[in-house]
């Protein structure tokens, strides 16, 4: 048993953003499924906003509250400090800044539009046995995202990483909201935002998110066994 352990769906962004930041810094943890749609008692208790994920470090508590955070970005600035390297926190005060500001920005505004337009439009009814919204799910990719697409593709503009030359934060956050979309439908239109399709190629490879993608795609590959094109 580990002392560190992460409570909510493997199909979250929110928690593939964490589980990158620990796999990243070769932090040893438990995982335990949470019923998002119908939490427990307890559940509630220790995330006041009734959202997943929730962090426990038993070594400071068991039971309640106590020893838990709530909110992926609090969970990934927690581990930062306990594990300071390597870094996933620009060391430079703006590009620091910079990051958050990255983070934030994608944990709201793809979260939201994609997470609602697409993924919920399209596998909920998929794994509720019924037929995907596909209206919606085509005016969220084709109408909704493509402006998000736009801000975060002139960010990039033909760079590796989101703030400076190190993978971060922003990365991460950006990747796992990126690939909720991505492993359902595409494909990204290269010519219109390459920086950014290179980016979701690097995050596909790298090491920090590979167990969760496995996990979610052999979900996701019994009611979708290819990618949707709402092209």
């Amino acid at each position: 048993m580990n002392d560190l352990v992460i409570y909510g769906s493997k199909m979250s962004p929110f928690i593939r953003k964490v589980e990158a930041v620990l796999n990243e810094k070769q932090l040893g943890y438990d995982f335990e499924e949470v019923n998002i749609m119908a939490m427990p008692d307890w559940y509630k208790e220790i995330s006041p906003l009734q959202r997943i994920p929730t962090l426990r470090n038993r070594s400071v508590g068991i039971e309640g509250t106590a020893g838990t955070i709530p909110d992926s970005s609090a969970i990934c600035g927690y581990l930062e400090k306990l594990k300071p390297l390597p870094a996933v926190y620009p060391e430079d005060p703006f590009d620091y800044g910079r990051a958050l500001w990255i983070e934030e920005y994608v944990d709201t505004s793809v979260a939201a539009t994609g997470g609602f337009g697409i993924f919920r439009a399209i596998m909920m009814p998929l794994f509720a046995g019924q037929e995907p919204d596909l209206e919606t799910a085509r005016e969220t990719w084709q109408v909704k995202l493509p402006r998000f697409f736009d801000y975060l593709e002139s960010i990039l503009d033909g760079q590796t990483f989101f703030v400076g030359d190190q993978f971060s934060i922003a990365d991460i956050a950006v990747g796992a909201q990126m690939m909720q979309t991505y492993m359902v439908v595409g494909p990204f239109d290269t010519s219109r935002w390459p920086s950014l399709a290179a980016h979701i190629q690097m995050i596909e490879t790298r090491p920090c998110f590979q167990k969760n993608l496995d996990t979610c795609r052999a979900a996701i590959s019994v009611v979708l066994p290819e990618r949707l094109d709402l092209s």
